[in-house]
């Protein structure tokens, strides 16, 4: 990929406005809006994965414009998704974990012994917010969803949020009837015995975009596809594993695959055919729909988004990929757990296959597609994001801090902290003992050496600028628990790297083996093909 000019995307010649479709009122782009679920910065083979394929995501990066340090609002799933929904860091709109997670006294049902007690946080989005899809509607959008929520119970699902259709998008975080029909999920009718649920929301996508063709109907759409992959439990066909087994073999299967963490042990290779097959699966259902847009002459005049709402899961859950060279990973503090794939594309802005370096994030899309949709930015609404359309141009826009709040322990392995970035600086705060680390990601990106002790004043400037936030916006914080006991977590920690660490490299192998069978006709989806 080559990198953005920086003077001028246009030719001095037809000095061509910002977008042609932007600029015709009669006229606007539609939005096509996709957001993987766990999805890692180099899950796909543009960002460098040898092991995964996703030529379809590939071909988004490919013709549009792929941000190097683009970030999620935050580690994990429901606070990062409410950024994008109203503009906000997660410290201001209140939603700092993934909604259901237990906080305060309650952690303790943990048994985790950890030194602290999680602070607690809103369990739903806030009506107070005019959302982006709210928004969209006020400027003639009709607007869909399809896919993960988990932004609230009843009350507070995707058509209670500015969206005119929702398929499939309720409280849960993850597919509770699996990656195959029979679904459970009170919003999306469950298919044919065997349905993939990724191509089954694609499916419903286009069927959404043909009903409501913007060609023949003058409205635009604003299509949210949210998908439920790469979340576990992980599944995928027997063909898609049996491909992804012999390819690690090919390549060589490494004698381990994890190293202990803080918490948890850290998966340190992207060799899960399992996993692999899910990726694939959501990158066919991806193509399926741009093929649609394509077919529907929809194409030249929509904008298409891809993101992701936290790092790869390398520890936790599935423990199903590796970010490296990134360090670790969902639910840590550090660039594994934030940085992730953002791509957009624009007919008649960008190139294809610009690179931008400028760090940006999850609140910024708000912003961003306000002004490419020709409609009045909203600065209370998305008062922590930023139009990236300068960015878009060749140009830049002023440096700002990114800032994250993850008052929490989680299932991942990360620790309560709150960091913020700045230029190439990143300083992570720690509540367990008040210590700060600070990294130079420009030459550092793995986050090996913390080099706060050489630069006291630059510390103090980002910590002091963090809690000035943090403070304005009334963030929550975690208090020390005074039930720890050293002791039992020192034995918890031990039992993990003894038992749970060899338990993880024996699956491991399990799911390379040749033999390998889940004893359930793979999830059924022998049943019927897509």
């Amino acid at each position: 990929m080559k990198k953005i000019n920086r003077v001028s995307l246009f030719t001095s010649i037809g000095l061509l406005p910002l977008l042609t479709f932007a600029s015709n009122k009669e006229k606007k782009p539609n939005v096509l809006f996709i957001l993987a679920d766990d999805f890692g910065y180099h899950d796909m083979s543009c960002m460098g994965s040898k092991f995964y394929e996703t030529p379809n995501i590939d071909k988004i990066a490919r013709e549009g414009m792929v941000f190097t340090h683009g970030y999620a609002a935050c580690q994990v799933s429901s606070p990062s998704r409410a950024s994008i929904m109203t503009g906000k860091f997660p410290a201001r709109h209140g939603i700092t974990n993934w909604i259901g997670e237990a906080s305060g006294v309650e952690w303790r049902k943990m048994n985790r012994h950890s030194k602290l007690l999680p602070a607690d946080y809103r369990h739903d989005l806030s009506k107070e917010y005019i959302t982006l899809p709210e928004a969209l509607k006020e400027g003639g959008y009709k607007t869909f969803f399809a896919g993960k929520w988990h932004l609230g119970d009843k009350g507070s699902w995707p058509e209670d949020h500015g969206f005119d259709i929702n398929v499939g998008g309720w409280e849960a975080g993850s597919p509770k009837g699996g990656y195959f029909s029979p679904y459970e999920n009170p919003n999306l009718p469950d298919g044919p015995a065997g349905e993939n649920l990724s191509m089954r929301l694609a499916k419903e996508t286009v069927r959404f975009l043909k009903e409501n063709n913007p060609e023949q109907t003058a409205k635009p759409v604003f299509a949210y596809l949210s998908f439920y992959a790469v979340h576990g439990p992980i599944e995928t066909t027997h063909e898609k594993w049996s491909k992804y087994r012999q390819k690690a073999e090919n390549s060589g299967i490494a004698p381990s695959g994890f190293k202990m963490g803080h918490f948890l042990p850290i998966r340190q290779t992207q060799d899960n055919p399992v996993y692999a097959g899910l990726v694939e699966q959501m990158d066919d259902a991806v193509g399926l729909v741009l093929n649609s847009l394509k077919e529907m002459g929809l194409d030249k005049n929509t904008i298409v988004i891809f993101t992701s709402d936290n790092g790869g899961v390398a520890a936790g859950d599935a423990f199903a990929t590796s970010n490296l060279p990134l360090r670790a990973g969902k639910g840590n503090q550090f660039e594994g757990g934030v940085r992730e794939p953002y791509f957009i594309k624009i007919p008649g802005l960008t190139k294809g296959g610009e690179k931008c370096e400028t760090p940006v994030t999850g609140t910024d899309f708000y912003p961003t597609i306000l002004e490419l949709a020709g409609l009045k930015q909203k600065p209370s609404e998305h008062s922590d994001g930023v139009s990236l359309v300068p960015l878009l141009k060749g140009k830049k826009v002023k440096e700002r801090s990114l800032i994250w709040h993850y008052p929490h322990y989680g299932n991942q392995g990360g620790d309560p902290s709150s960091i913020i970035r700045k230029g190439d600086w990143k300083l992570i705060h720690y509540y367990e003992d008040g210590h700060n680390e600070l990294y130079n990601l420009r030459t550092d990106i793995s986050e090996t050496t913390d080099v706060s002790a050489n630069n006291p004043k630059l510390v103090r400037q980002l910590h002091k600028e963090l809690f000035d936030y943090l403070q304005s916006v009334g963030a929550r914080f975690p208090e020390k628990d005074p039930q720890y006991s050293a002791g039992a977590e020192q034995k918890y920690l031990e039992n993990i790297e003894k038992n749970r660490l060899p338990q993880l490299e024996k699956q491991r192998l399990r799911f390379l083996s040749k033999d390998f069978d889940p004893k359930n006709n793979w999830w059924g989806s022998e049943v019927t093909k897509d």
